[in-house]
């Protein structure tokens, strides 16, 4: 039986031989060609209106999407462009140029993966749900809704906060752009506050995850009556550079001290989610996939190890089976693994630790 398209013309035997569309499909690409002409429309109608903060936004997230779709220099020109254009008495900060925000961000290429990880569902279910927003962002927009973008990962040090900002970016193919604070921390007044705006400037024209680790070391309540003014002026700053980012830049901030934070910083958090220390059941899942995924054995169960090493982090618990691979290589692999265990075992069970307040 030969096959029809929509127009009416039989498929020919290669059409025939390629599946249909799925609706989902259909659905993405349509929304797809309505987002970019809402967008381009928004980028005409801002610039015959003189409306230079609606025009710079709409440039913005045009020249994101080109660096999305990888086109490297026209997105390179798009902002060269932007950056020359600047309106007598404008009050629109121009955008950034690479060398004006270097030493306040460090790139790395994110390689962890969803499936890589140990969470609970709920955690797993909203990670989920964000990278799939982003992965369909231009369905959302075609219909004037925006994939979220602001997200707040609270939990003991070691409990995979880090590990998850650059799983997002892995899922959601973007690069990892971690805040360097020795370089955004100044010490004159106002010094702060201009680097804050030479970051997100710099941020603002590339799809990314912008990571804060230790958030609290600049998103300090400002009720707090032992912090300075400066630091409240800095605070204020960071909300408002929050607020104006565009969706296709993921903040991701963490904290290891949620009880620090400004009030206003809870707000803005679109997704707020809680990373608790490893469970037994937790412990035991993480060393089974990673001796899965690596092929090293541990000679022992992962139910024995997990008793043992009954206090540690998920952070903690990675270098312990790195030590295991490690001294595996040094000893041979003809080596007995459950001896190597044992070993480490009794070495990490008496390592020092960090001394109580009490």
């Amino acid at each position: 039986m030969t096959s029809i398209t929509c127009s009416g013309k039989p498929r020919t035997s290669r059409e025939q031989s390629m599946p249909w569309p799925s609706l989902e499909q259909r659905n993405d690409e349509r929304g797809s060609r309505m987002a970019r002409a809402d967008l381009l429309l928004a980028l005409v109608e801002s610039g015959a209106g003189g409306d230079d903060l609606a025009f710079r936004r709409a440039a913005e997230a045009l020249i994101a999407e080109e660096n999305a779709k990888k086109h490297v220099i026209l997105a390179s020109q798009l902002a060269d462009a932007l950056t020359r254009r600047r309106k007598p008495g404008s009050n629109v900060s121009p955008l950034t140029r690479p060398q004006e925000s270097a030493g306040l961000l460090h790139e790395t290429e994110p390689m962890r993966r969803l499936t890589d990880l140990v969470l609970p569902s709920t955690v797993r279910q909203a990670t989920a749900d964000l990278v799939e927003e982003h992965h369909r962002r231009d369905l959302l927009r075609s219909h004037g809704v925006e994939p979220r973008h602001r997200v707040l990962l609270e939990g003991p040090p070691g409990s995979g906060k880090t590990t998850l900002a650059e799983t997002i970016a892995t899922e959601v193919a973007v690069p990892l752009l971690t805040v360097r604070y020795e370089g955004l921390i100044g010490s004159f007044l106002g010094e702060t506050a201009s680097r804050l705006d030479a970051l997100f400037s710099a941020v603002r024209i590339r799809p990314c995850v912008l990571f804060f680790d230790e958030f609290d070391a600049v998103a300090k309540e400002r009720g707090d009556t032992h912090e300075t003014g400066e630091i409240k002026r800095v605070v204020s700053s960071l909300l408002l550079q929050v607020d104006r980012l565009p969706s296709h830049v993921i903040v991701v901030a963490a904290t290891n001290h949620a009880e620090l934070l400004d009030r206003a910083v809870w707000r803005r958090m679109q997704i707020r989610l809680s990373l608790p220390n490893p469970t037994r059941a937790g412990r035991i899942e993480w060393l089974r996939a990673w001796s899965a995924r690596t092929g090293v054995r541990f000679g022992k169960s992962e139910r024995t190890i997990a008793d043992r090493l009954s206090d540690v982090s998920y952070a903690e618990l990675e270098d312990f089976a790195r030590d295991v691979q490690r001294r595996q290589i040094l000893d041979g692999f003809d080596a007995d693994p459950s001896s190597v265990t044992d070993r480490l075992l009794n070495m990490w069970v008496h390592r020092s630790r960090p001394v109580s307040d009490g």
